[in-house]
């Protein structure tokens, strides 16, 4: 009984005003990325790319992520100004997308890419950063507010998939410009609580690339990313082989955004019971079917029932490494941990994965690609269940 009535108080503290503004912030951000990121492969395809020339455009903002946002990260830490820095990065991709609008020739392309990389990558870090410290001592919620951006992501990605198809993909990116417009606005009133360094700055830096359970848990996050990075880079362009609409690919996202609401909201429950080690094995797990669905598919539209995996082999990645990250990080290093945990995962992982995948599709196929992504996650899966017992303090998180 005061179990039940701990959780309705809590439930209750997330639904203040307080929280309003990230709440708005992370639907408004997720929803811009859901106009802008998933029809970018489509939008190249137009231009006249092949898909190896796809892949390498595809995997440059995740690579440069791995170095960009743990290094935006350390420099928020260091000068204690978190939200002039995040700012300054809203209005570069604010700026970033709209270019991408007046682009026809692909020569331009590159040097967009790379600002789009340069600016997106510290987003989320900092953003999380700063919501973690607003919940204090009640961390474990932080997966109740998340859920926003499944919100905003879902909302958006069914919807722009009609305007799309009928109005062409440029509609996309002008969504995602009045998205994140809003989010520039939110970004003005997010509460950032500074924290001051508890030890040298370096003394931190060096706990980040000694520590054996930091690394085991970002090579973990890092097989995880990999497979995502092939799905989310490669799977609309399969789909369209399969002959899917616009409208199907804007479903799809929806779907995978229902199936992450429920793993975001009970995400304290699920640490409390499963632990972070626990969820990430979950989430290999599901990664591992989740690519095997694609490559065995008939039809275009078995993609729906293969969606509703995403909620684990995403959501639960997310709330277990956010929370991991957020205790493992020296005093006053905090955003410097979420910028290296979103460098690994959306970084060199999602590079890796649309890279090799962008060879894969071009010489085996598709279905090829997602089964050797799926045979990789398997190894993943084998190799943290045995080097994760040697670093049980992940357990704890």
């Amino acid at each position: 009984m005061q179990d039940t009535l701990h959780n309705v108080v809590d439930a209750q503290r997330v639904a203040t005003t307080r929280y309003v503004i990230p709440k708005f912030y992370y639907f408004a951000h997720f929803a811009a990325m859901a106009a802008f990121i998933p029809f970018l492969a489509l939008y190249y395809r137009q231009l006249g790319l092949t898909e190896q020339t796809i892949g390498l455009l595809t995997g440059i903002p995740p690579l440069l992520a791995l170095f960009v946002a743990p290094l935006w990260g350390a420099l928020a830490d260091l000068t204690q100004r978190h939200q002039r820095l995040l700012q300054l990065a809203l209005g570069g991709l604010w700026s970033t997308v709209l270019l991408f609008t007046f682009v026809r020739n692909p020569l331009w392309i590159v040097p967009l890419v790379f600002l789009y990389a340069l600016f997106s990558a510290p987003i989320i870090p900092l953003v999380d950063n700063s919501v973690l410290a607003l919940l204090g001592e009640r961390q474990a919620l932080y997966g109740r507010l998340r859920l926003w951006g499944a919100l905003g992501w879902g909302v958006t990605g069914a919807t722009v998939g009609v305007l799309i198809e009928r109005f062409g993909l440029h509609w996309g990116f002008y969504i995602a410009l009045l998205c994140l417009a809003g989010c520039l606005v939110a970004s003005t009133r997010l509460q950032v609580q500074h924290v001051q360094i508890g030890q040298p700055f370096w003394q931190g830096i060096r706990f980040f690339v000694t520590s054996r359970p930091w690394l085991v848990f970002l090579i973990t996050i890092f097989i995880n990313g990999m497979a995502a990075g092939v799905g989310n880079n490669f799977l609309f362009l399969y789909l369209d082989e399969l002959a899917a609409t616009e409208t199907l690919m804007g479903m799809t996202l929806m779907v995978a955004t229902v199936s992450e609401i429920p793993i975001f909201f009970f995400g304290d429950r699920l640490l409390k019971r499963l632990g972070a080690r626990g969820l990430l094995l979950l989430s290999l797990s599901a990664s591992v079917i989740r690519m095997g669905g694609y490559a065995l598919m008939p039809s275009a539209w078995y993609v729906l029932p293969i969606q509703l995996l995403h909620g684990f082999t995403f959501s639960a990645m997310w709330v277990a490494g956010v929370s991991y990250a957020n205790r493992a990080a020296p005093q006053g290093m905090g955003a410097t941990a979420q910028g290296l945990l979103s460098g690994i995962s959306m970084g060199i992982a999602g590079a890796t994965g649309a890279v090799v995948g962008g060879y894969l599709y071009g010489h085996v196929g598709p279905a090829a690609t997602f089964g050797w992504a799926g045979a990789a996650v398997a190894g993943g899966l084998i190799f943290f269940a045995v080097a994760g017992q040697r670093a049980r303090d992940i357990q704890t998180a």
